[in-house]
């Protein structure tokens, strides 16, 4: 089933965004800015796992998370071990959420935003996964530039 796949591909790509922010020399690193990097991995790391946990967890998963976005870009200083421990938990309750999806569960309709068409929640658990990739790729880009 499309969800089997999906846990093997969230849980891949989180634990490469584990890898990457291990992969931080200098911890304050994962803060920094530039014009041409507005956004810190930090941050990113924040916004996928505020994402995650508001989409999958709270909206499928009815887990009760309550998601403050303005906090996934405006938060610093945030240690590697608490940046570690959020994506651990976050596959765990992305694991948990689409273990009992059922193939009807995949085919129901889903709006994000009301101006937004609809979908169904499997094309939007696989925009999901794009969206996290997507963003692992800017952490890997802020990295390369700025940890030297």
């Amino acid at each position: 089933m499309l969800t089997d796949t999906l846990i093997k591909l969230y849980k891949r790509e989180l634990n490469k965004l584990k890898n990457e922010i291990n992969l931080y020399k200098n911890e304050t690193n994962l803060w920094l800015t530039t014009e041409m990097t507005p956004n810190c991995a930090g941050n990113l790391c924040l916004h996928i796992v505020g994402n995650l946990n508001h989409f999958i967890g709270a909206e499928l998963g009815n887990t009760g998370y309550v998601r403050q976005r303005e906090l996934e870009f405006s938060l610093k200083n945030v240690s590697k071990i608490d940046l570690m421990l959020q994506i651990e938990n976050v596959k765990q309750v992305i694991e948990a959420t689409l273990e009992k999806l059922t193939t009807e569960d995949l085919n129901k309709e889903y709006k994000r935003r009301t101006h937004e068409d609809t979908m169904t929640v499997e094309f939007f658990l696989i925009h999901l996964a794009m969206h996290l990739s997507y963003h692992l790729g800017q952490i890997n880009y802020h990295r390369s530039l700025l940890d030297l």
